[in-house]
């Protein structure tokens, strides 16, 4: 396996080759907001961000920051080695529903606890997806969800050749 060359890290950059194995969490303080069709979905300043060696950071919404009444309980669940056990959300508007864009840990492992009944979203399903005022790119790939920032250094999980990284 080869394994990649980290980014040159700027001023004011973290990289996600200095975030630890296994993964971690911590609250953010940094201003996350979700829009889509002209609505505002979450606004938040109390996110907790997910750190994991080679992925960009994932945000948690507590909440009482996502607005009342999108969330539907979509199909499917999945399990991280370290996280738990996740479920999947649905988002339902007037006219349209997103299926399976969220995700959150009911019953976290101990180390994650404080991510219970928080929703992470996959920045892709929505018009603009921002942390502190900036658009996030998706983390590629398809199946990870992690929000690019120009805050973080890659190269990021999700690239051609990375799947075991």
């Amino acid at each position: 396996m080869t394994w990649p060359t980290p980014d040159p890290v700027l001023p004011g950059q973290e990289s996600v080759w200095d975030f630890p194995r296994p993964a971690m969490c911590e609250p953010t303080p940094a201003h996350v907001v979700i829009e889509h069709r002209g609505l505002i979905l979450a606004d938040t300043r109390r996110a907790i961000r997910t750190l994991e060696t080679s992925h960009p950071p994932s945000y948690y919404i507590p909440p009482a920051d996502i607005r009342a009444g999108i969330l539907r309980r979509g199909a499917g669940s999945s399990f991280c080695e370290w996280k738990g056990q996740a479920v999947y959300w649905d988002v339902v508007l007037e006219d349209e529903t997103l299926p399976s864009v969220g995700w959150s840990y009911p019953n976290p492992s101990r180390p994650f606890a404080m991510l219970r009944d928080h929703v992470a979203f996959y920045a892709s399903a929505f018009d603009r997806c921002s942390v502190d005022g900036e658009t996030v790119v998706p983390q590629p790939g398809g199946f990870y969800g992690g929000w690019i920032t120009s805050a973080v250094a890659g190269p990021f999980k999700g690239i051609p050749g990375s799947r075991f990284w």
